[in-house]
């Protein structure tokens, strides 16, 4: 069996540790024929002093170590609240136990889950890094997925959960590769009480699950307390044993957890690894790199901070933890970075073969491009995977800037095309198919959208690479003119700062290559200016993506003795319900009389709340039977809120409507049986695309409207004609079938073992509903549906487009909306049919017919108007001045009425040609309402004196509101102010002549 490779600093010892051998791959995972000896803890204290008891593993833990297996089976060891606090012998155990259990990226993830799954935690998936939050774009946070809970939005689900969540940050993507521990793309392990248990057992657990779990050393671990926080200090002193002297008291900047202005706050602790603890204890400060990292975040959510910044206790007091899984893996692993871990290190190894280079011989520059790769591409790869495609906006944005930053950081390192031998081809798949490989404990969903990354990436990198060769010849363009002009004017040639950031952050080239490039040249970079434009954009970038908001506004408080609506919108679409409140301008109301916008719960309701793309059910609210108070609401839109309380939208349309009134809630059948047909059809369109274009297209968005459907779609390329047909034919086949929908509610596991899709941005609890169109697909779905196929009657494809890049759109009708559509159609060509005077299969041939008629009278037109043209140039030559005592250069600027630019070309070209060598023309004319057309042609002998023409007329067309350049020979303009073009052709020919005068002297 192969022996597992690790990084050069690993194999060298690093931080005390001796050289370990080659490890086989499994030993990692090591699985026992001796039997399981299970970990009890018996705590008796008195005073200061704690005796326990641990019952360590099985014995083959410690093979061949200082202690025997009947020394590791039982050991008593006191602690004290000295800084003697754990026996020596103590210390040796828990260091040959750290030597000893396994210590891979994956193992650490399981063993943190299996500890708190001991201990009464649920475990729960990762959630998608693509957050259901509006106020972040990524999931930045393992609490993010739970903010609900934590505002008592939602009910929680269970007291207390464990997860290994993946995040994703930018606003430190600088420091990626230059810090230690600095990543893009993170797991956070966390550990979450919704009001169960509070600080002692946080604190308790988390010690024991760093020293006896993990086996780190006691006195090599140092805590920090929120300065106020004497609860926690006595917790960390009297209950676990640190000494005074390793816990640290530590502001608020440090140690007091706020969501943002109001809202869930509280202190927090946190355990910090100390490298060298041979440095003694003077003069310590937690936050130095060189010596500790934090690993382990306890944040204690106990109070609410009101508008007046006054704190109030939270009537549930939560915890909210953060263990951050590469650097209890660096710890563990006796490595001087994260990078060096077995979660990034093979992601290195891959692009340093790629680059023919060596990382443990490489300088610190080359390994700072290698990290950076490592870093980027799993932010890269798991983005993607979650469905962000890259883009200029948004999250989009986020990826596309990553994966630029990983494309010139390889042309640094030095690797051409695939790195492989193909130079047209992209390196970026190559190295993400490492990141996919070791992907199978993070989110094995990844492996199953492989091809779509792939072909994203290799899209994404050689589309870059030419703005990359686009802008190696604008930096060339630059430094020409940097040049040109400090010879002009006798000053040292400089790159401004504006220029520099313009390259690094359009063209994806670094300063440092700028920079390089530049010096080369004899060109200085204006550095100071470039660290102003760089401070802006982080600026924007943190404000952007660096904290999770919770906020409890009133919606919490309006809605808090109201119960989840009870939904029978499946089973009929109407039901008697009671009003539990009703909600007007964000307020709530007793009553509300007719003619007033309301938001009415109920509780319970046939009306569909808007999800899963679907819209929310119309309808009415009445009261029947009650000529005198009878009540009609009409309802146009019904949303969720706060989890499961439905939400009904409307206007009361008669009388008024109290709360405890019992009504009549009726959905508009019409309109439901719109919305089911097309939310069916969604599900068969999928499926066909499936079949169509590859198994990797998968969903990115949807509507299902009473009109239409409309349906997102990651795929790189425009759907052909032939592939729509074949796609609605498919369609069309399944409803022509007939076939008897099926839905069940199951086991989230089972309905994904079953081969269920996901929908996307989604939330599914451990029970899911599935819809099945037996033989044709079968999705996780909350949405209406048709009981049969045939109830859709048909289907059509109204248009596919592309919305972003990597991401089309098909918009379609079904049902009743599809005869609609085909009827209109049909008016429609009847009226073109009738108008031609021709059938309906000679439409477009007659079309095209008058389509190449057009074209040719349109030719003539312009022939006959660029003849004119130069009949009125003819005229104007005579107009021509000479300038200069020996040169003798002719100069024409004139105006030529309403001539339209193409004709006005044509005259300046006739006029050079006629002026002869040396010669200058000046053309302005209005060739329409609020339209300029200006145009400058110089002959080379006026060129040769230093005067461009593409550098001449912009200034020029400012005076009229626009701009425009060109070459140095001929250059065109526009602007929208026709009346300063008079003033502008003055401007025009007193400069010319001014410049043509000191030239040619």
């Amino acid at each position: 069996m192969a022996s597992l490779k690790l990084p050069h600093s690993l194999c060298n010892g690093s931080h005390g540790g001796s050289a370990p051998l080659p490890l086989p791959a499994s030993s990692l995972l090591p699985k026992s024929t001796f039997p399981v000896y299970r970990r009890r803890r018996v705590a008796v204290s008195t005073g200061f002093i704690t005796t326990t008891t641990v019952v360590l593993f099985s014995p083959n833990i410690f093979p061949s170590r200082h202690c025997s297996v009947k020394q590791a089976q039982r050991i008593h060891f006191s602690t004290r609240s000295t800084s003697a606090s754990v026996q020596s012998e103590t210390d040796e155990l828990v260091e040959d136990k750290a030597k000893d259990l396994p210590s891979s990226g994956d193992s650490i993830r399981r063993r943190f889950l299996d500890f708190y799954a001991k201990r009464g935690h649920k475990v729960l998936p990762s959630a998608s890094l693509v957050p259901d939050d509006p106020t972040v774009l990524l999931t930045i946070a393992g609490m993010l997925q739970f903010k609900p809970i934590f505002l008592g939005q939602v009910p929680k689900q269970v007291p207390c959960a464990t997860t290994a969540q993946r995040c994703i940050r930018t606003n430190d993507v600088e420091n990626v590769g230059r810090t230690s521990r600095h990543h893009t793309f993170f797991e956070m392990l966390g550990n979450f009480s919704f009001g169960d248990y509070f600080k002692k057992e946080a604190i308790q657990w988390a010690w024991e699950l760093s020293t006896v779990e993990f086996g780190l050393a006691a006195d090599k671990l140092w805590i920090s307390v929120f300065e106020d926080d004497n609860e926690a200090f006595e917790l960390w002193h009297d209950e676990v044993g640190v000494p005074v002297e390793r816990i640290k008291r530590m502001g608020a900047d440090d140690n007091f957890w706020t969501s943002g202005a109001t809202g869930p706050c509280g202190p927090c602790s946190e355990i910090y690894y100390d490298f060298h603890p041979e440095r003694g204890y003077s003069d310590i400060d937690l936050n130095d790199d060189t010596r500790f990292i934090e690993f382990y975040n306890l944040v204690f959510m106990e109070f609410n901070k009101t508008d007046d910044g006054s704190l109030e206790p939270l009537k549930q007091k939560n915890i909210d933890t953060g263990l951050g899984l590469e650097r209890m893996a660096r710890i563990l692993q006796k490595v001087p970075n994260n990078y060096e871990t077995d979660l990034i290190y093979p992601i290195i190894e891959k692009t340093a073969e790629l680059a023919n280079v060596s990382y443990s011989l490489a300088d610190d520059h080359t390994k700072l491009n290698l990290k950076i790769i490592g870093d980027h591409l799993r932010a890269i790869v798991y983005l993607i995977s979650d469905g962000v495609v890259p883009s200029n906006i948004g999250r989009g944005y986020v990826v596309r800037r990553l994966i630029r930053r990983a494309v010139r950081t390889g042309r640094m390192l030095g690797i051409k095309g695939d790195g492989q031998g193909n130079l047209e081809g992209a390196f970026l798949p190559v190295v993400a198919a490492k990141v996919i490989e070791l992907s199978t404990h993070i989110n094995p969903d990844v492996r199953g959208t492989a091809a779509r990354i792939f072909e994203e990436l290799k899209r994404e990198e050689l589309k870059f690479v030419q703005t990359l060769e686009r802008g190696e010849k604008f930096l060339d363009q630059m430094l020409v003119e940097a040049l040109s002009t400090a010879k002009e004017s006798g000053t040292i040639p400089y790159l401004s700062g504006k220029d520099a950031f313009l390259l690094y952050d359009t063209y994806g080239f670094p300063v440092e290559i700028t920079t390089e490039v530049a010096v080369e040249r004899g060109v200085s970079i204006d550095m100071p200016g470039f660290d102003v434009e760089m401070e802006n954009q982080k600026r924007q970038s943190q404000a952007a993506h660096s904290a999770v908001k919770l906020a409890m506004g009133n919606s919490a408080d309006l809605t808090k003795n109201v119960p989840d609506t009870e939904f029978l919108g499946y089973e009929t679409l109407s039901a008697r319900a009671i009003v539990e409140s009703l909600i007007v301008d964000g307020n709530p109301v007793i009553q509300v009389s007719e003619g007033n916008d309301v938001e009415v719960l109920l509780n319970r309701t046939p009306f569909y709340a808007e999800s899963g793309g679907q819209i929310g059910d119309h309808g009415f609210l009445y009261i029947p039977g009650e000529d005198q108070h009878k009540v009609v609401m009409e309802i146009i839109d019904v949303q969720k809120s706060l989890g499961n309380i439905f939400v009904h939208k409307g206007t009361i349309r008669e009388g008024v409507l109290e709360v405890g009134r019992e009504v009549e809630a009726a959905v508009d059948a019409r309109l439901r049986q719109r919305a089911k047909v097309h939310h069916t059809a969604t599900h068969l369109l999928q499926s066909a695309l499936k079949k169509v274009i590859g198994q990797e297209t998968s969903q990115a968005g949807s509507l299902v409207a009473f009109d239409r459907l409309r349906f997102d779609f990651n795929f790189h390329r425009p759907i052909t004609d032939s592939e729509l047909e074949e796609i609605e034919k498919l369609v069309n086949r399944w409803i022509g079938e007939a076939t008897s929908l099926q839905t069940k509610v199951m086991p989230l596991a089972d309905a994904k073992g079953a081969g269920a899709i996901a929908m996307f941005g989604e939330k599914y609890g451990e029970e899911v509903r599935v819809v099945e169109v037996p033989g044709v697909s079968m999705e996780l779905c909350g949405g209406t549906h048709v009981s049969n196929t045939s109830e859709i009657r048909g289907f059509k494809i109204m248009s596919e487009q592309g919305i972003a890049s990597g991401v089309r759109r098909i918009e379609a009708v079904a049902g009743e909306a599809f005869i609609e559509y085909v009827n209109s159609r049909d008016y429609y060509m009847k009226q073109l049919c009738s108008t031609l005077k021709v059938k309906a299969e000679e439409v477009t041939n007659r079309v095209d017919n008058l389509l190449e008629e057009l074209r040719m009278t349109r030719n003539e037109v312009s022939s006959l108007r660029e003849k004119a043209a130069v009949y009125k140039a003819s005229h104007l030559a005579a107009k021509a001045v000479s300038v200069g005592t020996s040169n003798n250069i002719r100069v024409l600027v004139e105006s030529m009425d309403d001539t339209d630019a193409d004709s006005l070309k044509k005259a300046a070209e006739y006029l050079i040609d006629t002026l002869q060598d040396p010669a200058a023309v000046i053309l302005g004319s209005c060739p329409g309402d609020e339209k300029v057309s200006l145009v400058a042609a110089f002959t080379p002998g006026v060129v040769k004196l230093g005067i461009q023409a593409g550098k001449f007329i912009g200034p020029i067309a400012k005076l009229c509101g626009g701009g425009g350049g060109g070459r140095p020979n001929f250059a065109q303009a526009g602007g929208r102010k026709p009346e300063n073009l008079s003033d502008a052709l003055e401007k025009a020919r007193s400069q010319i002549f001014l410049l043509l005068s000191e030239k040619a002297s």
